[in-house]
């Protein structure tokens, strides 16, 4: 799978971790960036983790900021962008089978490399659902977005 990463400098260390993982698990990574932890701005990764998303670059996203609260909005500012901020494999679990997220947040503060692994694995390897009630909603945001 192709996955663009992005982190601000809060998430540069978490965000690096999490490449080298990504490729070891045979992933094509996109690091959009930062490179350091020289400060940065969060949502110049977003967007480009997103955009990366929107023009088929890359299948799925993953975002790291101090808390995921600053990257999760800036992202989800993007039509067709469904990121989900996520603190435990259930959430992430549910992210991908109800709202079909294509992008997952991380908070570098709040979430140790073992559980972003833990939810990264959760994330990439489960499908949506499809259910009609999960379509529905949706497209409901998708309506609100575009």
């Amino acid at each position: 799978m192709r996955i663009a990463i992005g982190s601000d400098h809060a998430g540069f260390i978490l965000k690096d971790e999490l490449r080298v993982e990504l490729q070891r698990w045979g992933h094509t990574v996109l690091d959009m960036g930062c490179h350091s932890t020289d400060p940065s701005d969060y949502p110049d990764y977003a967007h480009e983790v997103c955009k990366a998303v929107l023009e088929g670059r890359a299948e799925r996203g993953v975002l790291v900021c101090s808390t995921g609260i600053g990257m999760s909005m800036a992202a989800n500012r993007h039509a067709g962008i469904r990121c989900a901020l996520c603190h435990n494999c259930d959430s992430t679990y549910r992210a991908r089978t109800h709202n079909d997220a294509n992008v997952i947040a991380f908070g570098s503060r709040y979430t140790t490399f073992l559980d972003a692994r833990a939810m990264l694995q959760v994330f990439l390897g489960t499908h949506f659902s499809g259910e009609e009630r999960h379509r529905r909603r949706i497209e409901h945001i998708e309506a609100c977005t575009g």
